[in-house]
């Protein structure tokens, strides 16, 4: 398997940024889904889930992955295009929680129809 995602030829510029592009791209949603997996792993680690032995084991799993990320950025020469993709993105998704804070009847959390206890059944509460 190739180590590279080939896009036309290495000398067309079009085909070169196209490719960066795509790698930046692909690269931004990894590392969304990484911070998801860790987010999950600290809820799971704070609220006893997990026993020591999964803990470290975890923590192994998801430190290779972040070296594995970071490794990958820099071989592709994108670390900054990657950290400015993933700005834009923090930026979009703020405004749009903004928007939702600011619409009439808007609850404050992004699950209304989820109750405290965690049943669903509940009604949205407004703050």
């Amino acid at each position: 398997m190739s180590e590279r995602i080939e896009i036309g030829g290495d000398e067309d510029p079009e085909a070169a940024e196209l490719r960066s592009g795509l790698v930046t791209l692909v690269l931004s949603l990894v590392e969304i889904v990484d911070e998801a997996l860790e987010r999950e792993a600290v809820r799971r680690m704070e609220s006893g889930e997990l026993d020591p032995e999964e803990i470290e084991r975890l923590g192994k799993h998801l430190a290779t992955l972040d070296e594995e990320i970071t490794a990958l950025q820099r071989r592709e020469n994108v670390e900054d295009a990657v950290a400015e993709l993933r700005g834009q993105l923090d930026g979009v998704v703020d405004d749009a929680l903004t928007g939702l804070e600011q619409e009439p009847g808007a609850t404050t959390t992004l699950d209304a129809d989820v109750d405290a206890t965690g049943d669903g059944g509940g009604e949205p509460v407004d703050e």
